[in-house]
């Protein structure tokens, strides 16, 4: 169903080591409003959509895998020359005493993904609204997160997702329009 490309979606570069910052990058890594639990949730939600969007659905899920990825990219360059000392001292110690330098699924706080994360009603506009929401809130992390960190690298990298949840927001609505003129239509048979 897919074609992998071995490259990023968008070039991911970091100018210093940085473990504060990457520990609240693990917000979009694995928090509730995060890449993981979006492409979940639309790739989830595509089997009660109306053909006319699905493919909406679909293709956003796939692009926000590809955004976990740039995050992961993130994260590891932010922290792979970094002590057990730096990473410690940026909160990140009880993580690297359960995974190491692995990246596991929590959020900026340390609470582990979970399911309940994702929103499913079944009903085209109710899962329409709530993904709307989704991308909106990704939008302002993205930008909270470009605010705290100077590293202008990084900031390009988080400006091409914030800009990429807005896209994804207006294809959400559009989506939601289709829905409604299709409801709203006379039915002739």
């Amino acid at each position: 169903m897919w074609i992998y490309e071995k490259k990023l979606q968008y070039p991911v570069r970091v100018s210093k080591c940085d473990v504060r910052m990457a520990r609240y990058l693990t917000e979009q890594y694995g928090g509730a409003d995060g890449e993981l639990a979006a492409a979940l949730r639309y790739m989830n939600q595509r089997y009660t959509i109306p053909d006319k969007v699905i493919g909406v659905l679909n293709d956003i899920s796939t692009e926000e895998f590809a955004h976990l990825e740039m995050i992961a990219t993130m994260i590891y360059k932010l922290t792979k020359d970094a002590s057990v000392q730096e990473l410690e001292a940026a909160g990140l110690g009880a993580h690297f005493v359960n995974h190491d330098r692995a990246l596991f699924y929590e959020n900026a706080g340390g609470v582990p993904w979970t399911a309940t994360y994702i929103q499913a009603k079944g009903d085209p506009l109710a899962d329409l609204y709530e993904d709307i929401a989704a991308e909106e809130k990704a939008r302002a992390t993205y930008q909270w997160l470009i605010d705290m960190t100077d590293d202008v690298d990084l900031q390009d990298s988080l400006k091409f997702l914030r800009e990429r949840e807005i896209v994804h927001s207006l294809r959400f609505k559009e989506a939601v329009q289709i829905i409604i003129e299709e409801r709203d239509q006379k039915k002739i048979f």
